[in-house]
């Protein structure tokens, strides 16, 4: 039986600082060459960070544990930790490594438009395997990002820092949206594998199995049978396809909802109990949203 890993939580920004022997020049934000950091720094083991990391990294040997799953950082990436997801550099050897770590804390965020904005931001429920490869130029487009951070970081601050660097922080994300969408197109063979194994998954589930038993899926249910988190899948599917996964999940209850009004007898208290709603009225106010109209007149009309 594997052992399992003791997982050390750093709650606040400032705190990872005092670990890792580090004078930080601002309270809620840090940002450092990865060949800077103190190699002591680098072997803390699995790490649960209270905070927020975005890192471009390059010539990185070995493996990064994230969560239960690791990635290969040979070539440059851009991986994004939102606060409370675990992390281990344990498998890799960083002493050739380049690029940069930013850590920022949810407070630096106060008051200010990314606060409201940052969970509109997916990636930093990615799994690793899902980090930004990003082209020769994106990476110097985001080096240059990063540049300007630190260059403002290391100025005294005044009334003008925090919203100097919220606005770079802000352009970093904004590039990485854009980067990930085109990592969605360039990468359309993988993607579209993903794709057909979603809907034969998804068509195979409503053909087989009894919802009034195992209830209707929920996203994790098919994001995990296809070993991706459930906010990538979605927002592959929505660029590939236009619908969320929630969408063709709702789709196709629809679709059986629709079979079973017109190919069967049964009461529509006892479709939706089939269709696995707890409460009929449920089913009804359900297929009135998507149809405009309710099962009832829906059997009506046909």
């Amino acid at each position: 039986m594997s052992k399992t890993k003791r997982i050390t939580h750093i709650p606040k920004f400032i705190d990872l600082c005092k670990l890792a022997g580090v004078e930080p020049q601002h309270p809620l934000i840090g940002i450092i060459r990865l060949e800077n950091i103190p190699a002591h720094a680098k072997e803390m083991g699995m790490l649960s960070l209270g905070f927020y990391s975005i890192s471009l990294k390059k010539k990185l040997k070995g493996y990064i544990e994230y969560g239960r799953k690791t990635y290969d950082f040979q070539e440059g990436v851009l991986g994004f930790v939102g606060p409370n997801q675990a992390i281990s550099f344990d498998q890799c050897d960083a002493k050739e490594s380049e690029g940069w770590e930013l850590y920022f804390d949810p407070e630096l965020l106060a008051n200010s438009k990314l606060a409201d904005e940052i969970n509109d931001y997916g990636f930093f429920n990615y799994e690793t395997h899902e980090a930004l490869h990003a082209s020769k130029k994106e990476e110097e487009q985001m080096e240059q990002i990063f540049q300007n951070i630190f260059d403002e970081y290391v100025l005294p601050i005044d009334q003008f820092s925090k919203e100097v660097i919220l606005s770079n922080i802000e352009l970093l994300l904004t590039y990485s949206k854009r980067f990930y969408k085109r990592q969605f197109i360039t990468r359309n063979d993988a993607d579209s594998s993903v794709v057909a194994t979603f809907e034969k998954e998804l068509k195979s589930f409503f053909s087989q199995s009894d919802l009034q038993e195992v209830g209707i899926p929920e996203v994790s249910y098919f994001s995990n049978k296809l070993n991706l988190s459930s906010k990538y899948l979605s927002d592959m599917l929505k660029d590939l396809t236009g619908k969320t996964t929630k969408e063709h999940i709702q789709f196709q209850l629809i679709e059986k909802a629709k079979h079973l009004l017109l190919g069967s007898d049964k009461s529509i208290s006892e479709i939706a109990y089939q269709l696995g709603f707890e409460y009929p009225q449920y089913f009804s106010r359900f297929f009135r949203e998507k149809t405009g109209e309710s099962p009832k007149n829906f059997r009506k009309k046909v």
